[in-house]
């Protein structure tokens, strides 16, 4: 910013020799840039971000590992929805991909935590992951969103 304001204001202080003179100014403001780039560098391994849930993208990816699958389809939509109703950010991820590229994009974006429905839900659990630490827990479908607004306290 130089001398553009300090002068146009009249901003004056008193240099080593007790002369007046202009301030040089500058702006060093803290951004959403800033806060996302300390955010990583805080919050990072190999597999890419892994973002707080307050300042994440989305807190919450719902996995299905076959979305053509109903009964996978119809848990992720039901747990996505609930999602929703407990006032998550969630995604579902309905994308014809295989799990592996759909787990590698969630790290990659940040997300902190991601619940996968796949051959546990014959038993009526789904994968709960905690990004963070690849914590990962089976919890009854029925408690999945829970499980999420809890872990986001």
């Amino acid at each position: 910013m130089g001398y553009k304001y300090s002068n146009s204001m009249g901003l004056r202080v008193l240099n080593a020799d007790g002369v007046e003179v202009p301030v040089i100014m500058g702006s060093y403001g803290i951004g959403l840039e800033r806060i996302l780039a300390s955010a990583v560098e805080q919050h990072h391994d190999a597999d890419g971000m892994s973002l707080p849930p307050s300042i994440a993208p989305f807190q919450v990816v719902i996995t299905p590992a076959n979305f053509k699958d109903a009964a996978q389809k119809q848990a992720a939509e039901t747990i996505y929805h609930e999602c929703l109703a407990l006032g998550l950010d969630a995604l579902l991820d309905d994308r014809d991909e295989r799990p592996g590229v759909k787990f590698k994009d969630a790290d990659l974006v940040g997300i902190p935590f991601r619940i996968t429905i796949g051959k546990k839900l014959t038993d009526g659990k789904v994968e709960f992951v905690q990004r963070r630490g690849k914590i990962s827990t089976d919890v009854p479908v029925a408690e999945a969103a829970q499980a999420v607004r809890a872990a986001c306290r």
